[in-house]
């Protein structure tokens, strides 16, 4: 719907997954992987806070925010972290590596990756670079998560052109999966500079860096990430998860048949979420936060003004959002994870640019109250 890195936009899925379930061979509804535990983390595009009367928070207090909220993650034990890339006002990070290196140095559990690196509009050779030296840096820590980018900011920015689009990432990917795999390359393609035996150091811890891509429902992204062994995140940012279903079954079908070990199969999905104390409450609060983002980005999209009843369509049972109390949200997770079998969740924390004392609270309530109980509820199954 919106954010860098996920490559569909809103009304671009029901008609897609339509298709999707053309080229299925398994009628089966569920499948789940019982051998993964399930990673619960935490994701943010580092929305800046827009006050009423249009200002606008500034960077650096927000990152300064984002360090404390990080290292409360990281004390709650909570699993991953990942953060945006965007080239826009309303957003505080630009290089989420940066970000990263800083929270490397105030954590020391947590994996701390991209969500999502614009590969489309980077350099692989440095992305790689910026990744391994941040693996580095947190002991093996780092997470590499590539989209294709939903803002198109970073192509003229960079240089690049939206004609483009689909080569840039193909390309990109597959030198950034080479690299990944051998520290001497040889490669030749359109938009880079060729490489011939060149050594690409550092190199990650033991060699080899985690990469995900983000997905958000075009059958060809998920046809390419299962070509290259990838996980996948998918974006689940409008309409019923259920829509999603066919999609999860396409890749994990087109990772069988291309032969990659399903031990190592990991599938996630990626929502808007908020927590408090009560359901009602919480969700109150959160509205105007949420629905003035929703508005902004529409602006520039032709998007009707955003309504409260697809709010309150978007956190029922069957909505994208799980935005209310814990309860609400233990229900809504297990049910996605039992639904698509996943090996990751990722709740979107910061869409509107929320207060810093109600992101720590949202925070506190994720891992003291809900990561415990789906932990919990996943071993005993």
């Amino acid at each position: 719907m919106f954010g860098q890195g996920f490559d569909s936009p809103r009304l671009h899925l029901k008609g897609n997954v339509k298709s999707v379930s053309l080229f299925l061979l398994d009628d089966s509804p569920n499948f789940t992987f019982k051998s993964f535990t399930m990673e619960l983390g935490i994701g943010m595009f580092g929305d800046l806070n827009v006050r009423p009367d249009g200002t606008i928070q500034d960077t650096g207090e927000r990152l300064k925010e984002l360090m404390e909220e990080i290292k409360l993650m990281d004390e709650l034990g909570i699993d991953f972290y990942g953060i945006g890339e965007h080239h826009r006002p309303e957003y505080a990070v630009a290089s989420p590596e940066i970000v990263l290196a800083a929270a490397a140095s105030i954590t020391k559990n947590i994996k701390l990756g991209s969500a999502v690196s614009v590969l489309s509009s980077a350099d692989p050779v440095k992305l790689y670079q910026d990744f391994a030296t941040l693996d580095q840096l947190s002991g093996g820590r780092a997470e590499l998560m590539a989209g294709r980018g939903s803002f198109i900011e970073s192509y003229p920015l960079f240089g690049y052109e939206l004609d483009d689009y689909e080569a840039l990432f193909e390309e990109k990917l597959s030198l950034l999966t080479q690299i990944n795999q051998s520290p001497r390359i040889t490669w030749k393609g359109k938009f880079r500079a060729a490489l011939k035996n060149q050594l690409i150091v550092p190199r990650a811890v033991q060699d080899h860096l985690n990469i995900w891509i983000a997905i958000g429902g075009t059958p060809a992204s998920v046809v390419r990430a299962a070509k290259y062994g990838l996980p996948v995140m998918f974006a689940i940012i409008g309409g019923d998860p259920v829509q999603f279903q066919p999609l999860f079954q396409y890749y994990k079908d087109c990772y069988q048949e291309l032969g990659h070990p399903m031990d190592k199969f990991q599938v996630g999905v990626h929502m808007h979420a908020f927590f408090g104390d009560d359901a009602q409450q919480t969700a109150d609060a959160y509205y105007p936060v949420y629905s003035g983002q929703m508005d902004r980005i529409g602006r520039s999209r032709g998007w009707p003004p955003y309504q409260q009843r697809q709010y309150q369509i978007g956190r029922g049972s069957n909505g994208h959002l799980i935005i209310g109390d814990a309860n609400q949200a233990i229900d809504k997770i297990l049910y996605l994870q039992e639904m698509f079998g996943l090996t990751r969740f990722s709740a979107h924390m910061d869409v509107g640019g929320p207060s810093h004392t109600t992101l720590m609270k949202s925070i506190e309530i994720f891992g003291t109250k809900i990561a415990p109980k789906v932990r919990e509820a996943c071993k005993a199954k």
